[in-house]
């Protein structure tokens, strides 16, 4: 889903906000630096983040790698015949009360910058790319507060025929290398109903939560 930065980064009881500096006051502000010789604060500095090959062992303190081949000796349900194999690849769980949906998601944001993550709170979600154009997926852990724990930021590459499905609390965000990316996802869904009202209309948003990082993390191979 498209990256927003408008709410709190828990559901637990938001913090003060801390008013921002409209244009005005900020150039007001960097005057009044000016005068008593003060320099002005310097914007964070941009940070590399490397893109890594997908791995179930990598990705697994976000969720489940997904597009596993057939093992016959996995221990889940499995079956294979001379016509077709069929095999376990994960249990979604939407959490209590939730209903799967199925959506179909486009991708096309190339920049390479992640300054926002986005994260839901009740609900796994997965993403397999369609076709032949991949997705580069950032995710992070959450800290005791809730918030992405930067120190566990990282990017995997999902090429078509991968997928994963994250745990609720994984902070996330997806770009493509070049061109546009479609999408199947699985979701919850009034996790989808509740993104929508907020992003298109403003309202409040229960399920789901965006934080502006401190810095832009660039991506690179």
């Amino acid at each position: 889903m498209p990256p927003f930065s408008r709410l709190p980064t828990s559901r637990s009881a938001p913090r003060a906000a801390v008013p921002a500096l409209t244009p005005a006051r900020q150039a007001t502000a960097d005057r009044a630096s000016a005068d008593q010789g003060l320099p002005r604060p310097a914007a964070p500095a941009d940070l590399p983040l490397s893109i890594e090959p997908l791995s179930a062992a990598a990705f697994a303190p976000y969720g489940a790698m997904l597009g596993l081949p057939y093992d016959a000796k996995a221990p889940t349900p499995a079956f294979t015949n001379v016509n077709t194999d069929f095999w376990h690849q994960h249990a979604f769980d939407t959490g209590s009360g939730g209903r799967t949906e199925v959506l179909g998601v486009n991708y096309r944001r190339c920049d390479g910058r992640i300054d926002t993550l986005e994260v839901h709170h009740l609900t796994q979600q997965a993403i397999v790319p369609l076709g032949s154009v991949g997705v580069i997926h950032v995710v992070a852990c959450s800290d005791g507060q809730g918030a992405p724990d930067l120190a566990t930021l990282r990017a995997f590459d999902i090429a078509p025929g991968q997928g994963v499905c994250m745990q609720p609390g994984c902070w996330h965000a997806t770009q493509v290398a070049t061109g546009e990316a479609t999408c199947l996802m699985l979701t919850r869904d009034s996790t989808t109903i509740d993104l929508i009202a907020h992003v298109q209309h403003g309202a409040p948003a229960q399920e789901s939560a965006f934080q502006r990082l401190p810095h832009i993390y660039l991506l690179e191979r």
